[in-house]
Parts: structure tokens; sequence; C-alpha cells
């Protein structure tokens, strides 16, 4: 050893770890939790929501009358009953028997992030491309940049991707002579983006990715809660191959459970189920007969619409204050369901360089740069409205505010942010 590292392993370890880093959204739970500071940092769902004391009824129940297979291994695949329920949840965005969709092709997952590493661990070598829009959901980027492979962003507008940007950029990759591997999108609800692909963009996606024969790997955590329509028909309702879809019960029903699931082609299926049980063994039988009993025993349709009110009033309170409080040359999204706004800054000013004078005002959200693979994105945020009551977060948007003004005055007066 030389000396100059805290870390005595630094020469053990192996060449995949040199890229880890902590999130950006990690880096910031230690002050965001402090109760004097209102975060609009993290995504966590509102379980409270929930009816607490008959969902405990339930896993009383549960355990009592189906402890002892609830609380044994099982098959790597995940519980067929609950890979029947996964299908008719699907059935809701357009996924079902029609497109080829089936309980044999469902692979339960110990949430959605797991679903992505399993992906990774499958398709990914490195020094391969992945496509992601940009900014990106920050969880995904982790586990990419862990397999060692290169994330080459597409921009988005309102609308989400942009289709002719995605085809330049396959283009370019084309002519570096570069593996593009897959399409990492997130096309309802943007994470970070708070925008939603609509249906001729849809199309016209899928048809340059099958064009170029490149997978899609659709990632929607949100699709179920939407504020003002029905929930649009997913990527994967629209082609029976080409995607792999990722889906969890972490928005519908709690995020504590760890349970999600990946649709894949039957080929591949058997792939991710030789990698799950390579990592885990097997999913959770506790936590999917919970989530198995949820749904088939709870008026969990009616729970979902609760859901989806208790967010749409969080999203207006965010929009609201939004529109009341800041100042001239923001801008940002007005999301049509999910958890996320994503706002731009007035020019000049830089997200990150931002949050210490922030946490000073009492008041949390994720930099831009977190979403962005190449550190970019200094000029936007990211502001989470799902878990704070509505006036907790107009203060943190009114402290936010002010904060973005304090950098402005600092800047006119230096000629620099601070």
């Amino acid at each position: 050893m030389t000396g100059t590292t805290l870390d005595d392993y630094t020469d053990r370890y192996a060449q995949r770890v040199r890229g880890m880093t902590a999130s950006e959204i990690r880096a910031l739970f230690a002050v965001a939790s402090r109760p004097e500071v209102v975060s609009l940092a993290g995504g966590s769902p509102f379980v409270s929501a929930l009816p607490l004391d008959a969902v405990g009824e339930m896993m009383g129940e549960l355990i009592a009358k189906n402890g002892a297979s609830a609380l044994q291994y099982c098959i790597g695949q995940g519980d067929l009953p609950l890979r029947e329920i996964i299908c008719e949840i699907m059935a809701l965005e357009g996924i079902d028997a029609r497109c080829g969709a089936s309980p044999d092709d469902v692979v339960v997952t110990t949430g959605a992030q797991q679903a992505l590493d399993l992906v990774a661990r499958v398709f990914l070598d490195p020094g391969d491309v992945v496509l992601a829009e940009g900014p990106s959901y920050v969880g995904a980027l982790g586990v990419f940049q862990a397999a060692q492979a290169d994330v080459v962003h597409v921009p988005m507008d309102d609308l989400g991707l942009i289709p002719s940007a995605l085809s330049a950029a396959l283009e370019d990759m084309a002519k570096a002579g570069r593996r593009v591997k897959f399409l990492y999108t997130v096309p309802t609800y943007h994470n970070p983006g708070g925008v939603t692909l609509p249906n001729d963009r849809r199309d016209e996606i899928i048809e340059i990715c099958a064009r170029a024969g490149l997978l899609i790997l659709e990632d929607n955590p949100y699709g179920l809660l939407g504020f003002d329509s029905e929930p649009l028909p997913a990527l994967r309702s629209r082609v029976r191959e080409g995607i792999i879809y990722l889906g969890t019960f972490s928005k519908t029903f709690a995020s504590g459970v760890r349970v999600g699931w990946i649709l894949a082609p039957h080929a591949v299926r058997d792939k991710l189920v030789m990698a799950s049980e390579a990592q885990i063994l097997c999913p959770s039988m506790l936590s999917q007969s919970a989530v198995t009993a949820y749904f088939t025993t709870m008026p969990w349709q009616e729970q979902l619409k609760k859901f989806q009110g208790v967010y749409a009033e969080r999203r207006d309170a965010v929009l609201t204050a939004l529109d009341d409080f800041m100042p001239a040359g923001a801008q940002w999204t007005r999301p049509a369901g999910g958890f996320y706004v994503w706002l731009t800054l007035p020019d000049g000013l830089d997200s990150k360089a931002m949050v210490p004078r922030a946490i000073n005002n009492r008041v949390a959200y994720v930099p831009g740069t977190g979403f962005y693979a190449d550190g970019t994105g200094q000029q936007h945020l990211r502001l989470s409205y799902c878990f704070p009551p509505p006036e907790r977060i107009r203060e943190g948007v009114r402290r936010l505010a002010a904060t973005i003004e304090e950098e402005q005055a600092l800047r006119t007066t230096f000629g620099v942010a601070s």
C-alpha cells in the first residue's frame, strides 16, 4: 500500500467497483430527514394512506392460516398465484394475452431495482452502450454504470423522449462503431422528468427501435398513478417482441414489501431466473404472499383511487406554489401523474452548488446532476411531492424560491453563484 488512501482494500476491489458512487439522493438523506427541513427530495410513497389496521389484520391472518408456506422458500421465478395477479395488473395498461403476456413469462423480483440489475447482468458487457432519456432514473444509471456500460442520453422535451433524437443517437453510435444493447425508458409519468410520452411518439419509438433491431427496456413504476385520465397503453401492449417490461408494487401497494417483476420473452425469462437464483436464490415468499393477499382480499382498486387523489392534491399544491413563488426565468414540468416535477433554474444557476444554501434555508431537493451519467444537468433539479402534506409542500417551495433569489442576487453582485 502507498498510504495515499483511507481504504486499505482499494487494491483488492473488482474493477467494476471503481465506477460506483453514492447517488445524489442517498447523499441527501441524512440532512433531508431532519424535522426542520422540508424534503422535496426522496420519492417515498405515502403509505399512511393505506388502511393500516386492515392491512395488519390481513398480515396476521396470512401467518395464522398460511404461515408454514409464507415463511418458506419458493421457486426462483416467483409464486404462480402472484404471477397471475401481476398479469391482471398489467392488463389495466393493455398488456394481456392478446399481446402474448403470460404468467409463464413473468419473473418476480425484489423490487424493480433488482429487475434492472438482472437485465443488466444478462445483457450488458463492459463497454456496451445503453441509450436512456436525459435525464434518467438515478437508480438505473447506477446499475448500468456498475455493469461498466456507457450511458448515452437522448434528449427529452415536454412530451418525453424525442424520436428524431433517438434516431440521431443510433446513427451516431453506428458511425462510432459502438454496440448499443437497449433503450432504457420510463415513458409514463417519467422519473425525474414528470412528463408522459403520447401515443404517437410511443408508436414512432417502437418503430425506430424495431428497424434498428434495438431492444427496449420499459420501466413503468407509476403507470397506474395518473390524475386526469385512464392509463395509457404501455409500450409492451403494442408489440409482442422486442420489449422487456418492468413493474413494481411499491407505488400501488407498499414499497416496504420489495416486490417487483419482469415480463420478458421466454428465452430471456430463463436467463433472468438463473441470474436471480444465483443472486438471491428466490424472492421473499412472505412478501409475495402479502401482495397476493392484498390484491385478492382487499379493495385495492378503491385504494388506488385514494392514492391517486392524495398525489393529485399534492401535485396541485406544488404547481400552485411554483406559480406563486418562483422567480422569473424558472420553468417546470406539469405532471399528469406520478411523483415528480422537473424544474429548470434561471440562467447561470447551478442546482448542485446551491444545495448547501437550500439546506441552510431548510429545504431539500435533488440536483439535476444526479440524473445524468455524464454529470451534466446543473441547471435542473427534481422536486418530489408524494410524501409531504400540501402545506409543507407550499412552505418548501417558498423556501426554495427564496434560495434561488439569494443565488441570483449573489450572481448579480459578484458575477458568479456561490
